[in-house]
């Protein structure tokens, strides 16, 4: 298998370089070759990751949720008050919803992103449909935090991702970048008018269970992600330090800041000079700035710190060209 897998890599690399098998060698296929393997690991881990989420919010869709007609905030809450207004198919639901969010999300973001959304949301929507998940229990607040907990934690997976599978938080990104509120002021007044709604078209009871598992959801997916609208501090130590650099702001079009460094431990105990690099990135970034540094160096030593608040400098992201 390995084998063949190697020869299909060598295959798309000669493909990638535009050049016929009889001019290009070894040599020139090594790099290529070692960034399709980062990709392709990258990409399994990545789907890996979306297809926990996937089943995990049809567990908490079709176990909890769907059967005792509780609604949830954001798109799938959006869904769910649809579902018990008209009886459609929430899958179908779940899709068309989510539709206008992804559009944005590959205006916001980019192409790639979107289409990953997109087949999550897909997956879902299939998930939820064909599978058949037993319903847990009737009572209420069993319903309520175990259904948002298992919803959040699909959610946060999907994420980890580079997915979402609620396109809610696209908005909230997109209109926080636009307004200058923050992403979790969008996302509140986007839940009180879903929570509004539910509360007079089906009941105020439903609405309340509806708030806890909205709660619930909520600090599942902070649990697993650190929250959406939380930036991550990355500093990177590498002896290919301009090539990331370059990456960073060619490919990522974020902004970087060099420290001038010296190593404290190397070949018989000498110090020496290192540039260190720091950029701030959002969760949604991660994988792809970490595909990316693999590509150019897979020993760099890489520090990741949430932050909490940002002020000043190129924080939102620079077209990239």
């Amino acid at each position: 298998m390995r084998p063949y897998l190697t020869n299909l890599l060598k295959k798309i690399a000669r493909m990638q370089l535009g050049s016929k098998q009889a001019s290009v060698n070894d040599t020139q296929l090594v790099p290529i070759i070692k960034n399709l393997r980062v990709e392709l690991s990258h990409a399994l881990k990545e789907a890996f990751f979306i297809l926990i989420g996937v089943f995990s919010a049809g567990f908490g869709l079709k176990g909890f949720l769907l059967p005792n007609r509780f609604i949830d905030g954001g798109a799938t809450g959006i869904s769910l008050l649809l579902n018990n207004i008209t009886h459609w198919d929430f899958s179908m639901l779940l899709i068309c919803v989510n539709i206008p969010f992804i559009i944005l999300g590959a205006k916001t973001f980019n192409i790639r992103f979107a289409l990953k959304s997109i087949t999550a949301i897909a997956l879902l929507a299939l998930v939820v449909h064909f599978v058949n998940y037993p319903t847990i229990t009737e009572d209420k607040l069993l319903i309520a935090v175990f259904g948002g907990f298992f919803l959040g934690l699909g959610i946060g997976m999907a994420m980890r991702g580079g997915a979402v599978i609620d396109g809610t938080e696209v908005l909230a990104l997109y209109l926080s970048r636009k307004l200058s509120i923050t992403i979790g002021d969008v996302l509140l007044l986007t839940n009180l008018i879903i929570f509004s709604f539910g509360a007079y078209i089906l009941s105020v009871e439903i609405a309340l269970y509806a708030i806890l598992t909205y709660l619930s959801a909520a600090k599942t997916v902070d649990f697993v992600v650190d929250g959406v609208e939380e930036y991550v501090g990355v500093t990177i130590i590498s002896n290919h330090h301009e090539e990331i650099r370059l990456m960073i702001i060619k490919k990522l079009g974020r902004a970087c800041t060099i420290y001038a460094g010296k190593g404290g431990y190397g070949a018989n105990e000498k110090t020496y000079n290192k540039d260190i690099i720091y950029t701030v990135v959002t969760r949604l970034e991660l994988a792809k700035l970490n595909t990316e540094i693999d590509k150019i160096d897979d020993n760099a030593f890489i520090i990741m710190g949430l932050v909490k608040d940002l002020r000043g400098g190129m924080i939102k992201k620079k077209p990239l060209k």
